[in-house]
């Protein structure tokens, strides 16, 4: 895939005046988006991720095409399992919703900046180093088992980081707007808002972590890295209030992120086997009967796999709320037939 510097600096400059329009449009007066509103521009983001995957198939070829279709895919379902983290840190801080676009706009850039570092260290990696695809393997096999089984466990907002920031910060008890910093009795103290962007800024650390392995899995392109991740972090601000309430009801999310994450692992380390070059391995030749996991393949399996999550989510919160209303209705009765002996 032959990428030009020119082609390279409108991307960038075209993604950082998205993100401009952003802020000066919806962010910068602070108000809770409607779900119209939320709506329009979450269409609006994810059909131009839809068209632009278009444009790479018709330009560099449908197999980069495909590539960019999963890497988005996988992105942008590890982006919502961020936007439920953001969820807990802004629940935890108590954050009022009139603000929580600028924390969600700042958190995105920051994720964006801290992706776009990763990617330039892992297409590094990638380019001098084969063996690091056994590293980003067997990452991903480690974040998918924690992804199943630790999720949820932790709260960003009261966790030991941010007790190490309470602690060696002053801070206000309330918040001032959306300041990062007040000044009362001739001292200034640091707000809420701005424990929020710090805590969102960690989280964004950790979702990095595990963003860009899981990519590189199934692209060595950085700039189809970097495109899957710009798009899939677009509209991110607006699916956030479109889906609010939707978002813990995908009670399998989790797990659904953790099956793929373990697939990505596998056809990582079958990929490094394939190229192998570590001494102390098949005496430094590649092993060429390992199986290639195709592009094809890696795309039907992330969309089935999101898709097999989010319906089982639904239907087991529907069946859910349908067991808890058979107990209220059931238990009735009996509150009514003790009230009336009560009453006799």
């Amino acid at each position: 895939m032959d990428i030009t510097p020119t082609v390279w600096i409108i991307t960038i400059a075209v993604t950082i005046a998205f993100f401009i329009y952003e802020f000066f449009a919806h962010v910068r007066k602070p108000h809770e988006p409607s779900i119209g509103e939320s709506a329009r521009w979450s269409a609006f983001y994810i059909g131009l991720a839809l068209i632009f995957g278009v444009v790479i198939g018709i330009v560099w070829g449908w197999d980069f095409g495909g590539e960019y279709y999963a890497g988005y895919l996988t992105e942008k379902a590890l982006s919502i399992d961020n936007l439920f983290v953001f969820l807990i840190v802004m629940t935890g801080f108590a954050v009022p919703k009139i603000y929580q676009q600028k924390v969600l706009m700042i958190g995105i850039v920051i994720a964006l900046i801290m992706r776009g570092a990763f990617i330039a260290v892992g297409a590094a990696l990638i380019e001098n180093f084969s063996w690091i695809f056994y590293i980003f393997g067997a990452l991903l096999l480690f974040l998918a088992y924690r992804q199943a089984f630790s999720h949820g466990d932790s709260d960003p907002a009261n966790g030991k980081f941010m007790t190490f920031v309470r602690r060696h910060l002053p801070v206000s008890d309330e918040y001032n707007g959306d300041k990062l910093t007040v000044k009362k009795d001739g001292r200034r103290f640091v707000t809420p808002m701005l424990l929020v962007i710090v805590a969102i800024g960690f989280v964004d650390l950790i979702f990095a972590v595990d963003s860009i392995p899981a990519i590189y899995g199934l692209t060595e392109e950085a700039y189809i890295v970097f495109v899957a991740n710009a798009f899939a972090l677009m509209g991110l601000r607006q699916l956030y209030f479109l889906i609010g309430g939707l978002l813990e009801r995908l009670v399998y999310l989790a797990q659904g992120l953790a099956v793929i994450l373990a697939f990505i692992g596998v056809k990582l380390v079958f990929h490094a086997l394939h190229v192998n070059e570590l001494p102390f391995i098949n005496g430094g030749e590649p092993l060429l009967w390992v199986p290639e996991i195709p592009i094809w393949l890696s795309l039907l399996f992330i969309a089935g796999t999101i898709t097999v999550a989010t319906i089982a989510s639904l239907i087991k919160t529907r069946n859910d709320r349908e067991a808890k209303d058979r107990e209220q209705i059931e238990g009735e009765p009996v509150i009514a037939a003790k009230d009336e002996s009560r009453g006799s």
